[in-house]
C-alpha cells in the first residue's frame, strides 16, 4: 500500500474555515469512501470538539505525539463517522511551542510521529493553528501539500503572502516536496458585492490552485460543531454539506481518485 497524501490546511488568520475546513472536507472524503485521518493541531481543539471529541476527557493528544514521543497509533481515536479518525487537541498543546524548543529535530517531530500509519489513510489532514510558531511549522514539515482557506471578507489577501514566503522557507529548509495545493473560499455570501469581489480577486491572484467550489456561510455550518457532528451528518440536504461534498469531489479528481 502507498502512503496517503498529507495536506496541511493553513492560514495565519483566525476565524477563516481551518477548522469547519477540516472537519466537513475530511468527513465528506470518508462518506465517499476514503480513508481519512484530521490531525487537530490547534490548542483551541476546535476540530477534535467538532468531531465529538470531549476535549476535557482527553488523555493521549497531539502534544503526546510532539512532546511524549507517543506512537500515533496509540493517540489517534474513532469519529462518528466510519473511515474517518482524528488525532486530537487540548489547551495542553499551547505549551508545546515552548517544550519543543529544546527537543532534537524539532521542526520534524509530527512527520517522524506519523510515518509509521501513513499507509493506513488515504488523506491526512492536519489543522494548523492561526500562527507561524512551531507548530504550524511542524505541520508544514510533515505534510505533502498546503490547503489554504480564505473568506471572502475584507483583508481576505491580508497575510496570504507571509505565508507563501514561510510556506517557501519550510521547501527550501525542511520539505522540498511541499507545494500549494489550493485555495478554498469561504464564508461566501451572495447578498454582498464584496463577496464577489474577493472571488475575483482571489482567483486573480491564485489562478488555477483555487478550487471551482465556493463554500458559503450559513447557520447550519456554524450549528454543526456544538454537537459535535460534521455537516454531512448533521444537515446532509444544507447548502454547507453540499458545497463540502462537492469540495470532496474536486479535492478527489485533483488527486487523480474518481
Amino acid at each position: 500500500m502507498t502512503a496517503g497524501t498529507v495536506v496541511a490546511i493553513a492560514n495565519q488568520k483566525g476565524g477563516v474555515g481551518k477548522s469547519t475546513t477540516a472537519i466537513n472536507l475530511g468527513a465528506s472524503l470518508a462518506f465517499l469512501g476514503e480513508r481519512v485521518l484530521i490531525i487537530d493541531l490547534d490548542p483551541q481543539g476546535n476540530t477534535s470538539s467538532g468531531l465529538g471529541v470531549d476535549r476535557g476527557a482527553i488523555e493521549t493528544s497531539t502534544y503526546s505525539l510532539l512532546v511524549d514521543g507517543a506512537a500515533a497509533e496509540d493517540v489517534l481515536e474513532p469519529t462518528s463517522v466510519r473511515d474517518l479518525h482524528v488525532i486530537p487537541a487540548n489547551i495542553e498543546l499551547a505549551g508545546a511551542e515552548i517544550e519543543l524548543v529544546s527537543i532534537m529535530s524539532r521542526e520534524t517531530r509530527l512527520k517522524a510521529a506519523i510515518a509509521p500509519i501513513l499507509e493506513e489513510y488515504d488523506f491526512v489532514l492536519i489543522d494548523c493553528p492561526p500562527s507561524l510558531g512551531l507548530l504550524t511549522i511542524n505541520g508544514l514539515a510533515a505534510a505533502n501539500e498546503v490547503l489554504i482557506p480564505i473568506q471572502c471578507e475584507y483583508y481576505a489577501l491580508e497575510g496570504v503572502s507571509q505565508l507563501t514566503r514561510n510556506i517557501g522557507l519550510v521547501t527550501q529548509n525542511l520539505n522540498p516536496q511541499l507545494e500549494v495545493e489550493g485555495v478554498v473560499l469561504t464564508m461566501f455570501d451572495g447578498r454582498t458585492t464584496l463577496a464577489a469581489d474577493v472571488v475575483s480577486q482571489v482567483r486573480q491572484h491564485f489562478g488555477e490552485t483555487t478550487y471551482k467550489t465556493v463554500i458559503p456561510r450559513t447557520v447550519r455550518l456554524s450549528e454543526a460543531p456544538s454537537y459535535g457532528e460534521p455537516i454531512e451528518a448533521y444537515d446532509p440536504m444544507s447548502r454547507g454539506a453540499i458545497a463540502y461534498r462537492e469540495l470532496a469531489r474536486e479535492f478527489r479528481r485533483r488527486h487523480g481518485r474518481t
